[in-house]
């Protein structure tokens, strides 16, 4: 599989929730046998999925179901409204943190400035956090 479809942005929002559309679209991608190779070492288990499940209260097959058995974002986010019972304190606190991470801590700061260079993008100064590099990776800024 070489053609890469790119999930929505980390940025976008559904049910309150920021990069809940993107981790939509992996696994829409993933029950398609389309999620390409980039995308599969994190999915569900590591990295903001995980984030987003934990943060959800959600177990990743519980998650991955619902999409399975939905056919609309709508569907998907009907459900997430009236089964994850957080509080918008709470959506908020967890949205600040996946969009503004990369910002804090000289490890984490070194990390992103590896993947940037990694990617051709070591010198672009607009890249803050992993949310703008996701972005910028994927070709959106």
């Amino acid at each position: 599989m070489s053609e890469i479809i790119y999930p929505r942005s980390p940025r976008e929002v559904m049910a309150g929730w920021a990069y809940l559309p993107r981790f939509l679209d992996k696994v829409r991608l993933h029950l398609a046998g389309r999620l390409h190779p980039d995308y599969q070492e994190n999915f569900a288990h590591k990295g903001f999925d995980a984030k987003w499940l934990a943060a959800a209260g959600l177990a990743p097959e519980q998650f991955i179901a619902v999409v399975a058995n939905s056919i609309t974002d709508g569907q998907v986010c009907d459900w997430v409204a009236q089964q994850v019972k957080k509080t918008e304190a709470e959506k908020a606190a967890f949205n600040a943190a996946v969009l503004n991470y990369g910002r804090e801590g000289e490890e984490v700061k070194a990390r992103l400035q590896w993947r940037k260079e990694q990617a051709g993008l070591g010198q672009r100064a607009d890249i803050q956090t992993f949310a703008d590099f996701i972005d910028a990776d994927e070709k959106r800024i």
